[in-house]
């Protein structure tokens, strides 16, 4: 399995690219700038993109999603409580930074609990709302990407509109600390870390 990520735009989002290496297919994660970057990476990688899954919506996650969705003609997906975030730039907040967003609707929606195939590579999808109502995390291998909801140290914010900082931290608990200690955690912002790690020196857990 091939898994890196990189960070894109003025706010250092994380991307990730999760990559088949018998089938050469391949899942972006969160494009939230630098299309041609990630386009460019996707290339030397010799990976042909199948999804683009999006943790969440806001403008940070999804501001490359077009420039990448073209020039892949991959399936978009999306947790549906988040589906308005990519067609309304109020709601992935790009309207309140000076430049709106607006992309086309998801191309289906995820399921907790549901798997995707990227060749040979099972992801394992978790419904984690708190930071938004529809966030998710994906389970890749012993590695979990966990979007804006857990991160090295932290937890996801919950004063944007739709987020709740106690739902946040259930599903942290019971959908991610479940994992065992030696699990990686590969966030939307920052530094990557372990499950326990964090179970330990978390201060928000």
């Amino acid at each position: 399995m091939i898994l890196e990520g990189f960070g894109v735009g003025p706010m250092d989002a994380n991307c990730y690219i999760i990559g088949c290496e018998e089938k050469r297919a391949a899942a972006v994660v969160d494009p939230g700038a630098e299309g041609k970057r990630i386009l460019a990476r996707l290339e030397e990688l010799k990976l042909k993109c199948k999804y683009i899954i999006l943790t969440h919506g806001h403008v940070d996650h999804i501001g490359a999603l077009n420039e990448v969705r073209e020039a892949t003609g991959a399936e978009v997906l999306i947790h549906n409580n988040d589906a308005a975030m990519l067609t309304n730039p109020a709601h992935n907040l790009s309207l309140f930074m000076g430049s709106p967003i607006k992309c086309k609707q998801a191309d289906r929606f995820l399921e907790d609990g549901e798997q995707l195939k990227v060749g040979h590579v099972n992801l394992q999808i978790f419904h984690t709302p708190g930071h938004t109502p529809g966030g998710i995390c994906i389970q890749a291998g012993n590695s979990l990407i966990t979007g804006d909801t857990l991160f090295a140290g932290s937890v996801g914010r919950s004063d944007f509109p739709g987020g709740n900082h106690n739902v946040m931290i259930e599903s942290i608990k019971t959908k991610l600390l479940q994992y065992p200690d030696e699990t990686k955690v590969y966030p939307g912002h920052g530094p990557a870390s372990t499950i326990g790690l964090e179970k330990k020196h978390n201060p928000f857990l």
